[in-house]
């Protein structure tokens, strides 16, 4: 049954990991402790979305490995990112894998905010709870995503 289940999320749950962390081994080693906590906690799970389940909790794998790292480099520089112009067309363009590349090259604190935001939805509000950051800093770090993001893509047309 596990096996099965593995095989079926893996893929998945591989593709969040890899947006939370910064090398392959990282998102293979948090797609591993997540699988662990899914099958010691799978009792739990009780009506809605078994796959929305699972990713609630490859993401928390993700964010409580990233709070252990304490790394927090390019955390609240937000001066620093240079403004560019909007390449409205260009995520047209782009290959999925591509601006995932693009994602993955943002600083830290940025990347791990876009993802909660754009990617999984959250509010800045909850985003804040969840990295124990002010709502300013939040929306501040999504600010420099994006201008990085549009950066990249101004250069990659």
């Amino acid at each position: 049954m596990q096996r099965k289940l593995f095989d079926i999320y893996a893929g998945k749950m591989m593709a969040v990991c890899r947006r939370y962390t910064k090398t392959n081994a990282e998102a293979e080693d948090m797609l591993q402790e997540g699988f662990i906590k899914v099958f010691t906690k799978i009792g739990q799970h009780e009506n809605g979305s078994f796959e929305g389940w699972l990713r609630k909790i490859f993401v928390n794998t993700c964010l409580n490995n990233w709070r252990k790292r304490a790394i927090h480099s390019g955390w609240i520089d937000v001066e620093s990112s240079t403004a560019a112009d909007t390449a409205e067309d260009g995520l047209q363009k782009l290959q999925a894998e591509e601006l995932l590349n693009m994602i993955g090259k943002l600083p830290e604190g940025a990347r791990l905010i876009f993802n909660l935001y754009a990617i999984e939805g959250l509010p800045h509000t909850e985003i804040a709870v969840l990295l124990n950051i002010t709502e300013s800093a939040c929306r501040a770090q999504l600010s420099r995503a994006r201008k990085l993001l549009q950066a990249q893509l101004k250069t990659h047309s």
